[in-house]
This record gives structure tokens, C-alpha cells and sequence, in this order.
């Protein structure tokens, strides 16, 4: 473990020199964002929906891939382990995964499509979501497995990002051989079922995925007894609860500590889970104390909710004072 380096409000060079040496690996479910822009000024006379002429399209790295893009975004060196498919849309991930300078550990599947989702958005507003999804295979996930075995060694945080696409089926022995070669694991939860999270250094649920697990609390006291329970349930170090709106608190064995939000103009809060967690994983990989790094990681979803879609945040829009020291 690197040593503790605390944040002041000097120029940040020492922390983007730090940020550059670490290394940090993500895994997940990743996936191929295509998004349709055009206007709607009509009903289809087939059926009450609106219909879209499209004038342009973009496509970008989403899911576990879009964790990659906020990691690599803060200077981290970044990896990705990920299914895709033998197909157009797998190769354009690796594609795009080049452009952002990620090291891609990818496992292709002739028989398998790569996950794409479409989304049409007509003036500012998300008109439809298609989703192109399927389980991947035992085979193809065991060689995952292998390959992230082979790489951990190499690694000095581990991040992974669960999208219940079943590119985690074998996320206990991967938490498990991480924390036994010493290095911190941090997980993006989804779903009910966290028994397979057992042994994480820091899990960071939204308030749905919390309460699908631990019930509904009746007070702030209630809710910290209940995370009390979990953590030692599950053997965590600390949960990181967002809390959209309200800021963030952290549950660990130093006391409960809340952040308030800090928001600028919210404009899509998709992705703002994927930049907290990639912004804990490369600060706490560099070397950042956890309640700086949630801190910070706070300050990075206020930051990513103004963007369309599934964004990043840069070093120097996190820590804006860093270029004018430099």
C-alpha cells in the first residue's frame, strides 16, 4: 500500500505525478453506447409515438468501459477486462478503448454480441432506450478469470463495475485473490444479492441498491446501524452510500462522515455512479486518504451530471487550481 497523501489547496503536481505511476484495474460489463440526435415534430400516423428524424449520431464506451474512460480521465494508468463479441461493436470498443489510452484485456466470443445500447434523443430529451444484450458463456468468462489472475499481480487497486450482465459470475474468487495479494478492492454493487461482494475494501451503492439490501431505515442512526451489520456481515472495510441530492457519507471504522452535494446544473445523471467509483479507485490507488477521496469523488459527480450521457471528469476539472501551478 502506498503511503497516505493528503490534499491541500496548492497546485496538485505532486498528486497528477502520483496518479500517473498507478495502476488500476477495472472488470465488468462493458458495453458499446450508440446515442440518435434528431427532432420530433410529429406523431406517426402507425402509432401514438413521436417520430425522430435523426440528424446525427455519436457512439461511446459505456458500462465498465465507461468506468475505464473516468479512471483513464484522471491520469491513472488504466486496464480493462471485458467480454466482447467477434463483431462490429466489439471492435469499435477496442477502438475507442485505443483513443483513451486503455490497456485492453479483452475476451472475444465468435458466438456472443457485444452489448449495445441505443439511445434515441430528440430536443434534449431521451425519447427511447434499445438494449442488445446476452448472457456470455461459461468458457469465455473462465477465461477472464485466468487472464485477470495472470495480471492482478502487476495491479494496485482493483475496481469492479457490476452491471448484472453476468461478466462478474466469478467475483468471489476475484475479491478474494485480490485482498490475498494485498491489494484494495473497490465494487459498484447491483442488485440485492451482495454475498458475492464478501470481502471488498469499499462498496459504493446508490440509496435503491442499499435499501434492496438492508430495508428501509427509519432514521440516520437506524440506517448506520443497519450499514454496521452489513459491513460485518460481509467483511467490508467501508461503504461509500450516494446519495444523490444529499451528498454522499461514508461508513467506515473511523465514524460516519457525510459530504453534502455539490452541484452545479444537473442534465443526466447517468454515468454519475461510474465516475464516483473511478474516482475513489484512482485516488485511493494514488495513494489518498478514503475520506479525501470521497470528497473528492463528490466533487466529481457534481461535475458529471451537467454532461449528456455517460461522461468523464478530467484531473484539471477536479482540481481546476492544479494547471495554474503548473
Amino acid at each position: 500500500m502506498k503511503p497516505a497523501l493528503q490534499i491541500d489547496p496548492s497546485p496538485q503536481q505532486a498528486l497528477r505525478a502520483r496518479l500517473a505511476q498507478t495502476r488500476v484495474l477495472v472488470i465488468g460489463d462493458a458495453m458499446l453506447d450508440r446515442y440518435w440526435f434528431g427532432d420530433t415534430e410529429r406523431i406517426s400516423p402507425e402509432a401514438p409515438v413521436p417520430v425522430v428524424r435523426v440528424q446525427r449520431s455519436e457512439e461511446r464506451l459505456g458500462g465498465a468501459a465507461n468506468v475505464a474512460c473516468n479512471v483513464a480521465a484522471l491520469g491513472a494508468q488504466t486496464g480493462l477486462i471485458c467480454i466482447v463479441g467477434d463483431d462490429e461493436s466489439g471492435r469499435r470498443i477496442t477502438e475507442l478503448l485505443s483513443e483513451q489510452h486503455i490497456q485492453a484485456h479483452l475476451e472475444r466470443d465468435a458466438d456472443w454480441a457485444t452489448m449495445i445500447k441505443l439511445r434515441i434523443v430528440a430536443r434534449q430529451q431521451h425519447v427511447l432506450r434499445v438494449d442488445f444484450e446476452m448472457p456470455p458463456t461459461h468458457e469465455i468468462l473462465q477465461a477472464a478469470l485466468a487472464r485477470f489472475e495472470a495480471i492482478l499481480p502487476a495491479q494496485d487497486i482493483v475496481l469492479f463495475s457490476d452491471y448484472a450482465k453476468g461478466g462478474l459470475t466469478h467475483i468471489p474468487r476475484m475479491i478474494a485473490a485480490a485482498r490475498a495479494a494485498g491489494k484494495s478492492v473497490v465494487v459498484d454493487p447491483k442488485g440485492d444479492a451482495w454475498e458475492p461482494y464478501r470481502g471488498a475494501t469499499l462498496i459504493t451503492p446508490n440509496r435503491a441498491e442499499l435499501r434492496e439490501v438492508i430495508g428501509r431505515w427509519r432514521s440516520e442512526s437506524d440506517l448506520a446501524a443497519r450499514v454496521a451489520q452489513l459491513r460485518a456481515r460481509l467483511d467490508l472495510n467501508a461503504v461509500l452510500l450516494t446519495r444523490s441530492e444529499e451528498g454522499m457519507t461514508l461508513y467506515s471504522d473511523d465514524g460516519v462522515l457525510h459530504t453534502p452535494a455539490k452541484v452545479r446544473e444537473v442534465y443526466d445523471v447517468s454515468g454519475a455512479g461510474d465516475t464516483v467509483a473511478a474516482t475513489l479507485a484512482a485516488l485511493m490507488g494514488a495513494g489518498v486518504s478514503l475520506p479525501d477521496a470521497a470528497a473528492h469523488a463528490n466533487r466529481a459527480a457534481g461535475i458529471v451530471v451537467g454532461k449528456l450521457g455517460a461522461a468523464t471528469v478530467t484531473y484539471d476539472e477536479l482540481f481546476p487550481g492544479a494547471c495554474q501551478g503548473e
